[in-house]
């Protein structure tokens, strides 16, 4: 009899706590979603299970560095072309173990010199990748940037951009307002990366052109990826990696607020459909015995300020001479060629 009355106690508690951790704030939604995963491995087992996963709620397994946790958050075309493994997006998020402390998220320009690699930023995974998988791969990634920002990273997740474009639509889309009208004619074609154009010396075959208008647009999927990815635009203001930075945030705030709306509230079932997709679609280092505790996390930092934030140029960075010294690329390095430039500012972010 006891075990009647209890069962709907767990039923209303798998509810809620479902909702609400998919419901966390912007900088929390990738990292909110991997520890539901905790959530649908003990609520769909045993009741012990269950009773185990409210016990654990009480500890707390994170490693922290000054009262927080850091995560990387990387994004990557996807696919089987050559590059499918470059992290287009990158994103430092750190999280306060401290109620009413900030939530800092960090965008960080995919060209970035990394004197130990030798090479560009956005390479660390794809290099990491050949050593060891995808294990080797988080953990270049996250030494990478610590290289750079001076700041431990915890946990990485990798995702790529046909899971960011269907859980968009499962949304119904999102509402953006594009501060500046821009075109980009070399907006590159899924599918027609090796394509030799019937000899066009120029390639453009592989490209198409987009055009966002100013004002509020309503983006399904599909152009809310073009709307982050885009960089070739002639417009000085939107064609730069630090203008997709820019974008990437909107976009994520417009997620959130599109999470929160009251049209995905009366259907709850979006959540559920997110869910599976991005845990089908992820790859992490995060062991689920950390569930409970990075849900407990999400719980204290759902209502704190959220900082956002970019490494941009002239301020913290700038575009060397393509020379010798770093493989004929072009790439961007510390402002003034001092790495506490950088360091600083983002220490600053997170006191």
């Amino acid at each position: 009899m006891q075990l009647t009355r209890l069962e709907p106690f767990f039923n209303r508690l798998k509810r809620q706590l479902l909702s609400r951790v998919i419901l966390v704030r912007v900088g929390l939604i990738v990292i909110g979603v991997l520890a539901i995963l905790g959530l649908v491995l003990f609520f769909y087992k045993t009741a012990p299970g269950t009773i185990k996963f409210v016990a654990s709620l009480a500890s707390d397994s994170l490693p922290q560095h000054d009262g927080r946790t850091n995560f990387l958050i990387l994004g990557v075309p996807g696919g089987d072309h050559e590059g499918a493994d470059l992290t287009d997006s990158i994103i430092f998020l750190s999280v306060s173990h401290t109620t009413g402390l900030p939530t800092v998220f960090l965008s960080i320009p995919r060209d970035i010199w990394i004197p130990s690699l030798r090479a560009k930023i956005n390479t660390a995974y794809h290099y990491g990748r050949q050593k060891s998988d995808s294990t080797g791969g988080l953990l270049l990634a996250k030494s990478s940037v610590s290289e750079i920002i001076d700041q431990p990273v915890d946990f990485a997740a990798v995702f790529d951009f046909a899971t960011f474009s269907e859980s968009v639509d499962l949304l119904g889309g999102v509402d953006i307002q594009v501060d500046s009208a821009f075109t980009d004619d070399r907006y590159p074609i899924d599918g027609r990366e090796q394509d030799l154009c019937d000899g066009d010396q120029e390639f453009k075959c592989r490209y198409e052109t987009i055009s966002f208008p100013a004002g509020i647009q309503h983006l399904d999927g599909v152009t809310a990826l073009k709307f982050v990815r885009s960089r070739h635009s002639p417009n000085p203001t939107e064609g730069t990696d630090f203008a997709r930075s820019r974008r990437q945030t909107k976009v994520l705030e417009a997620i959130k607020a599109k999470l929160l709306s009251p049209s995905s509230l009366r259907h709850p079932a979006v959540y559920r459909q997110i869910l599976n997709l991005v845990l089908k679609n992820t790859v992490t280092d995060i062991d689920s015995s950390t569930y409970p505790s990075l849900l407990k996390l999400a719980f204290k930092a759902k209502n704190n300020k959220l900082i956002s934030a970019s490494l941009s140029e002239p301020d913290h960075l700038y575009h060397p001479p393509v020379s010798k010294k770093y493989d004929q690329q072009w790439v961007l390095v510390p402002a003034m060629d001092n790495p506490k430039i950088i360091t600083d500012f983002v220490a600053g972010l997170l006191k």
